[in-house]
């Protein structure tokens, strides 16, 4: 039975306890999780991370050539932490693009790219149609892209749309083209926090529902936690220790992000910042917690280059890739831009000490070496 997350009377297990586990290669419990969020020492939990990620990954820090693509930002649900989404088209910042606008898009991204990631509101003026030709339209112009597309919450709101089944919209969308699915929408899995900032979105359940048919129909996916606003400690923790069932029980995951509040243009922007090193702890008790997870990504959109760069020394070993055009976050409030150099990557990487891997968007290995060329980056 889970523990409950409010029961004031859940004692967080020892410090040393928790490091003796960790280096017997123990598993943690939800007590432990609470350890890792009340130590003193950040710094302690990140080196205790920084060894799981070391047995995981060696060196090497993960990055890949993506671009983003939100088709639109009509959507009519309501959530309270979000500065993308608008009501109809004719309100200010409002769009929706046609295909033949995605084809010109992608036409013109970089022939080197290896992934694109998509993600919309939930436009009630949209049909199915739309959804299947633009995967169609995008592989058929890039058949080597690998296609991250549509958050759980997004396939959830058409199965219910258009009266079918999960697994039935899965199966659609992997014909027409999708690789992957991305991990946004999770948000945190506790009810409390849901019925607060996120009453008409799809549950907790109907998330991890969608992820498990991916799993089962052998489409990898990735998941995140949206931190940083109302949530707890304990809720942080349980949203991990689900993440952590759902990959026991039916394998799939390729990474977990940690995506850091953005209090800019939405209704929670009055809240008080969360401390200096909430990301790096998020990411090192995502790295202890998660043990059955492949990859921990620092996500520099959220929480900027330079924390990035520490995450690789907190437990993440990827550091998310060149993005290009992320929308999401950006009108959100983050200041952090949407696109990097290839150069900053690597320079970001060698700078902690890391070994940088390019992959792809199942993590094969593109190149792991002779990034120089005639003093140029290749």
């Amino acid at each position: 039975m889970r523990v409950q997350v409010h029961d004031p009377s859940v004692r967080a297990t020892a410090w040393p306890e928790v490091v003796e586990r960790v280096q017997a290669g123990e598993r943690l419990g939800y007590q432990d999780g609470l350890t890792l969020y009340r130590h003193h020492d950040v710094a302690e939990v990140g080196a205790l991370a920084n060894l799981i990620c070391e047995r995981k990954n060696g060196d090497r820090a993960f990055f890949v050539r993506n671009q983003h693509l939100n088709p639109t930002n009509i959507c009519e649900v309501d959530c309270l932490f979000c500065g993308f989404k608008r009501d109809r088209l004719d309100q200010a910042g409002a769009y929706r693009f046609s295909l033949d606008q995605i084809d010109s898009m992608v036409a013109k991204m970089d022939p080197l790219l290896t992934e694109i990631h998509i993600v919309s509101g939930l436009d009630p003026d949209l049909p199915y149609e739309y959804y299947l030709e633009l995967l169609r339209r995008i592989k058929a112009a890039r058949p080597r892209v690998h296609i991250k597309a549509f958050t759980a919450v997004e396939i959830v709101y058409y199965a219910h749309k258009f009266g079918k089944e999960l697994a039935e919209v899965l199966c659609d969308f992997q014909a027409a083209g999708l690789d992957a699915l991305p991990g946004g929408g999770a948000e945190v899995f506790a009810d409390r926090v849901r019925r607060k900032l996120c009453p008409d979105k799809a549950s907790a359940s109907e998330w991890l529902e969608c992820h498990r048919q991916a799993h089962l129909l052998g489409i990898p996916t990735n998941a995140t936690i949206l931190y940083g606003h109302i949530e707890t400690d304990g809720e942080r923790v349980d949203h991990f220790l689900r993440l952590r069932e759902l990959e026991d029980q039916c394998p799939g995951f390729l990474t977990f992000i940690p995506l850091a509040f953005q209090h800019g243009n939405n209704p929670l922007g009055r809240l008080r910042a969360a401390p200096a090193d909430a990301d790096l702890r998020n990411l090192a008790a995502a790295r202890l917690l998660l043990d059955n997870f492949p990859h921990i990504k620092a996500y520099w959109v959220t929480i900027g280059l330079e924390a990035a760069g520490q995450a690789l020394r907190f437990g993440a070993d990827e550091i998310e890739g060149t993005v290009v055009n992320e929308r999401i976050m950006n009108m959100a409030g983050s200041s952090s831009g949407s696109a990097v150099t290839l150069e900053q990557l690597l320079q970001l990487i060698r700078g902690a000490g890391r070994r940088p891997v390019e992959r792809d968007g199942l993590y094969h290995i593109v190149r792991e070496a002779d990034w120089q060329k005639r003093g140029q980056v290749i």
